[in-house]
């Protein structure tokens, strides 16, 4: 049961097991060792060991085990189930309620306890990966029963973005069902880009989720399945779901591809040497003294002789007249300073006291 080393066909005999769904694959080396897993009729003892599914029978305690096959599934999940593989508190889990024929499989996307409705789950942990992704074209539709009376100004600032402790985030598109002065009723459709997205949303704008209810995601309905029910995806939805996992690839390179900005330039390689040779590579000296520079144009309104200007230079201006001297005849003195002996405030006549009456 040594891999061969041509054959790509052959894997792990653990992750064979783990994706059968019979165990993880720590625990599917557990049973390994144990001696419980038969191989064409022979216990496997010790590992590594790999099996080709499509040829290999694989036992484990007397069963036979299925090779793997992709589950795409779709759960109406009740309010007050966790979607996790193991609780500490001992709730209800997701996965008690699927049945054993859809194995070990993954939830896409996120869904806290408290909230119901639409949960996709599959074993292909690519798509997954993809569709579950932050910046994932899918939409996600809810019903909300949140606290207060909700004007269209709210739907209006929900659309237009909330700032949470990881950025900016906001809503598709709003509708308000119905309305009272406890509680309102919305419809709304967005992208889910954080935890907890549209309870923080709203929670900030002073209305804080009473019920939240997962309509659909995507082109997957919840539609007419059961609370606590679940069913397998037609072949259909799986192709509308690989379909929007290609949109959002496609979305992901254009965001990765550099800006090109004008032409490429011409590659220098592609000048030929004769063009080379044609191109002197420095023009010849000039022969004879070097020429006169010109000199400074006068200036403007200006003339150019020495003499003037030197005139210009020592004509000095008018003496400024001192402080306190009489100005000039046509002028005007400036208001000259009081005196250090002359008045000053509180110098005037005082007010005789006034006479205080006594009660």
């Amino acid at each position: 049961m040594n891999r061969p080393d041509d054959d790509r066909a052959h894997v792990r005999l653990q992750k064979f097991l783990a994706d059968a769904g019979i165990a993880s694959r720590r625990d599917a080396e557990t049973l390994i060792l144990d001696g419980r897993v038969l191989v064409n009729g022979q216990v496997v003892e010790a590992l590594p060991a790999f099996v080709d599914p499509r040829h290999d029978a694989v036992i484990v305690d007397g069963h036979r085990v299925r090779p793997h096959r992709p589950v795409y599934a779709i759960l109406n999940k009740p309010t007050g189930v966790v979607v996790a593989a193991r609780d500490p508190a001992g709730r209800r889990r997701v996965y008690d309620l699927l049945p054993p024929v859809f194995g070990r499989v993954l939830p896409v996307g996120r869904m806290d306890a408290e909230a119901g409705g639409l949960l996709l789950l599959t074993n292909d942990g690519d798509l997954a990966g993809r569709l579950g992704h932050r910046f994932s074209t899918l939409t996600a539709e809810y019903q909300v029963e949140v606290r207060g009376q909700v004007a269209s100004a709210v739907i209006a600032r929900l659309r237009s973005g909330v700032h949470l402790s990881e950025g900016r985030v906001t809503i598709e598109r709003g509708e308000v069902r119905h309305t009272t002065r406890e509680r309102s009723v919305l419809w709304i459709e967005l992208r889910e880009r954080v935890n907890r997205q549209l309870r923080r949303m709203l929670a900030q704008v002073g209305h804080p989720v009473r019920k939240l209810q997962r309509l659909a995601y995507g082109p997957l309905r919840a539609k007419g399945l059961p609370i606590g029910a679940s069913r397998e995806l037609s072949d259909d939805e799986i192709a509308m779901l690989r379909g929007a996992a290609r949109k959002r690839d496609r979305s992901q390179a254009r965001l990765r591809s550099p800006l090109v900005r004008g032409k490429p330039r011409p590659d220098a390689a592609a000048v030929s040497d004769a063009e080379m040779t044609e191109r002197p590579l420095m023009e010849p000296a000039p022969s004879g003294p070097p020429p006169k520079r010109a000199g400074r144009p006068p200036r403007r309104g200006g003339s150019s002789s020495p003499e003037r200007s030197a005139q210009t230079r020592n004509r000095s201006a008018p003496p400024r007249p001192k402080r306190g001297a009489p100005a000039a005849a046509g002028g005007s003195a400036r208001p000259q300073k009081q005196s250090a002996g002359g008045p000053k405030r509180g110098d005037g006549p005082k007010k005789p006291p006034g006479r205080r009456i006594v009660s």
